[in-house]
């Protein structure tokens, strides 16, 4: 549950509500838009120089299908919000997070006045810093999240997170909110590094997405699947724990990733071991049969292939 302090700041009436309760206007397309389009633009609600800022989501008002021309997270701090996305329709419970990437089309149903939801606009540049804080080890589903994030092409472009019972991501989100509305030296930095934390976390959390299609369902899941078995899984053993035909899934990967089943494992593979020679002593041929290979002439032929460099000259140089 959210701080109550900072839900009674979230909680009170704005202008732009008072003028919309009192029935003088709809939405003030002023503020969000500049001539007839509807795209919202983050130069109407960042200041200059800011990449990112939050304000309480504007209630009592239909908003109608729009995209913007930033990053939008939704936190539902109470109560729920109905939001359409690219057609899908989301029910935002409190402690759900919605990650809106750049171009996903968005529709609000209107709210009542204990329905209380913070919009986080956040520049894409913004990122740069969390991203990174996760991409030391990168891999398909954290490459999967990002695109998403992104709005790349054949990606969903948003994310829906189902994590109102996860603590740390929780008391993360309310750290956020806190320093936003805190005059606090190094700000900027501090919320980059609290939403690359944010980040890890969702990651690890991912079975607690929810999917706009069955077959973005499927691809997470082989992604999930890699990430826990890349030591010792199969292919032939996942499409049975999956329920399909071998070929058919093989088939499917290779469609939506660009990538097999065994190049996904070796990439998995290869970060992890990466990961283990930057940030750990170990042998480098303990290292390889760690992340699942028994012939250590292979290991270091096919590191060098992806790396420029053998395991040892690649630990030297990050150190």
């Amino acid at each position: 549950m959210i701080h109550q302090e900072l839900l009674e700041k979230l909680s009170q009436i704005t202008d732009e509500e008072q003028s919309i309760l009192d029935g003088r206007t709809g939405i003030d397309r002023a503020l969000y838009v500049s001539g007839g389009g509807n795209v919202i633009e983050a130069e109407k609600l960042l200041e200059k120089g800011k990449l990112i800022t939050i304000r309480p989501h504007t209630r009592f008002v239909h908003f109608p299908e729009h995209t913007h021309n930033y990053v939008e997270v939704v936190y539902m701090c109470q109560g729920q919000t109905v939001h359409y996305v690219n057609g899908t329709r989301i029910e935002l419970k409190a402690g759900e997070l919605l990650f809106l990437g750049q171009g996903a089309k968005q529709e609000i149903e209107a709210a009542s006045e204990g329905d209380i939801a913070v919009n986080f606009i956040i520049l894409p540049q913004f990122f740069d810093r969390p991203i990174e804080m996760i991409s030391e080890r990168e891999t398909p589903l954290h490459r999967f999240l990002v695109e998403c994030l992104g709005g790349a092409s054949g990606s969903p472009g948003y994310l829906y997170f189902k994590v109102a019972d996860v603590l740390p991501i929780q008391n993360l989100v309310e750290n956020l909110l806190w320093t936003m509305f805190s005059d606090v030296p190094n700000k900027r930095s501090m919320n980059q590094m609290t939403m690359g934390l944010l980040f890890t976390h969702l990651v690890n959390q991912s079975e607690r997405l929810a999917y706009e299609s069955k077959e973005e369902e499927m691809i997470l899941e082989v992604f999930r699947y890699i990430e826990d078995h890349y030591q010792s899984g199969s292919l032939a053993d996942l499409a049975d724990k999956m329920h399909y035909d071998f070929y058919w899934l093989s088939r499917q990967i290779k469609r939506r990733t660009g990538k097999t089943y065994t190049e996904l494992v070796r990439e998995k593979r290869l970060s992890q071991a990466a990961y283990l020679l930057q940030n750990t002593t170990l042998n480098v041929d303990r290292i390889g049969e760690m992340v699942g290979y028994s012939n250590m002439s292979f290991f270091h032929d096919i590191f060098q292939k992806e790396f420029g460099m053998t395991p040892k000259k690649y630990r030297d140089q990050q150190r």
